[in-house]
């Protein structure tokens, strides 16, 4: 039956190929017969089946495309980028976090200009992100509910839910990258200022701040800003601004939870003197202490100074920590007294780094931190980790792009303001002078 029914087919086929077929030949031999006849527009109408079979194609093809690349990402995370099979690569938890920062890195690189994000990469990052994000839907905890049985009976029951930490932060994230590419996006349309190669003229070039000789230098009109787009500029920094806390304050947050691993404890010194050195020790442990004072008595001229102070201070901490936890089962009135006295610093220091965390937020991570992440095994903390810093990072960014445009208008205006303070001095002392007279006198005499 089934040989009957295929052969069936064919022979269906086959006849709506020769019905196809002749009316072709019907339509050729009417447009060749007569320029008037009304069959002449019968071509364009046959050609409407085929681009309606191309379409579905495309469709396939991309989502064969995806398909691929999906399979490609998630074998490299289960062989945990160990391309030779022998069990030698990364953690699982690692392994994602380096494909949400390769993936931002390559997608968004240092974003040069405020410009919306070509539709490819904003396509690209929305999708591969969303991978990366689907794993967290599987991983799960058990909470307690309340069920009400047939017989009206309640009970409390145990059932599987997303974890907490996850359930919380991730829409949160969501939302946060949504804020940001929208945020790009708004300075599509926009007129008042521009970019100059850092190649051009002398006379061509705009301004940058910080000598950052590699990026493009930002031009203005003459008068600066308008009012309106001085505003406009200043709420898509407050924006940005307000997506970088937001991301500071999970990324913080998840690294507080991550254990502290066995090899960094191995490296830290003995003492917190030791770790601060003696200038830096002092300062922290006095009677009074200032944290403002404090951080205008460092020197911060370059970027490593920085890092390496938090590298110190965090170290410091993590000694003070410890020698408190050791001392709690042996206590007594002796050591109570100093246990105070650590806690006093180590608040110290948490407050010392929440204002380099303020003051630099584009700063690399410290010691403590890539540790942290390198030895972590919970996925759920990496995929948190990763997504927080990528966006910490491009908010960052943005808010430096908007703060190189606002110098260039405040330049522009600065410019612009002494160009007329010099035009009234010089009209206002000409005509002091031709009401005195001065001139004709000098002429006379």
């Amino acid at each position: 039956m089934a040989d009957e029914e295929q052969t069936s087919d064919q022979i269906l086929e086959e006849d709506t190929m020769q019905e196809e077929q002749s009316t072709d030949v019907i339509q050729t031999d009417d447009i060749s017969g007569s320029d008037d006849s009304p069959k002449q527009e019968k071509p364009e109408n046959t050609e409407k089946p085929e681009n309606t079979k191309e379409k579905p194609k495309s469709v396939k093809e991309k989502l064969k495309r995806d398909m691929e690349q999906m399979k490609e990402k998630f074998s490299k995370l289960l062989l945990g980028e160990d391309m030779s099979g022998g069990g030698k690569g990364v953690s699982s938890a690692l392994a994602l976090s380096n494909v949400i920062t390769n993936l931002a890195a390559s997608v968004f690189g240092e974003q040069h200009k405020l410009a919306p994000m070509k539709e490819d990469s904003k396509k690209r990052w929305r999708k591969e992100v969303d991978w990366v994000l689907s794993v967290t839907n599987y991983i799960s905890e058990f909470v307690p509910v309340q069920h009400t049985a047939r017989d009206g009976s309640n009970m409390e029951i145990m059932v599987t839910k997303q974890r907490k930490d996850l359930l919380m932060n991730i829409p949160a994230l969501k939302k946060l990258d949504k804020m940001l590419t929208d945020c790009l996006d708004n300075f599509k349309d926009q007129k008042e200022f521009w970019y100059v190669s850092k190649d051009a003229n002398e006379s061509e070039k705009g301004v940058q701040r910080n000598d950052k000789w590699w990026l493009p230098t930002v031009k203005v009109p003459p008068g600066g800003l308008s009012e309106d787009s001085r505003k406009w500029m200043q709420k898509q920094k407050d924006c940005a601004n307000q997506v970088l806390k937001a991301s500071m304050a999970i990324n913080a947050e998840v690294l507080a939870e991550m254990q502290i691993p066995e090899t960094y404890l191995e490296t830290l010194p003995k003492n917190a003197r030791d770790s601060l050195g003696e200038t830096i020790y002092k300062s922290i442990t006095v009677e009074f202490f200032d944290s403002g004072q404090f951080l205008a008595s460092m020197d911060f001229s370059s970027e490593h100074k920085v890092l390496d102070l938090k590298n110190k201070v965090e170290a410091s901490m993590i000694i003070w920590k410890r020698k408190m936890t050791q001392k709690e089962s042996r206590s007594s009135w002796g050591s109570s007294a100093k246990m105070e006295r650590r806690e006093l610093f180590e608040e110290r220091a948490e407050t010392i780094l929440l204002l380099l965390k303020q003051r630099f937020p584009g700063l690399p991570q410290s010691s403590l931190e890539m540790s942290k992440i390198e030895s972590n095994k919970d996925i759920g903390h990496a995929v948190l980790e990763s997504y927080s810093r990528v966006l910490e990072s491009l908010a960052n960014t943005v808010m430096n792009r908007i703060e190189d445009v606002l110098y260039a208008d405040e330049v522009a205006q600065n410019s612009s303001e002494s160009n007329v303070e010099e035009s009234d001095q010089t009209s206002t002392s000409t005509t002091i002078s031709d009401v005195m007279g001065w001139k004709g006198a000098q002429g006379e005499t």
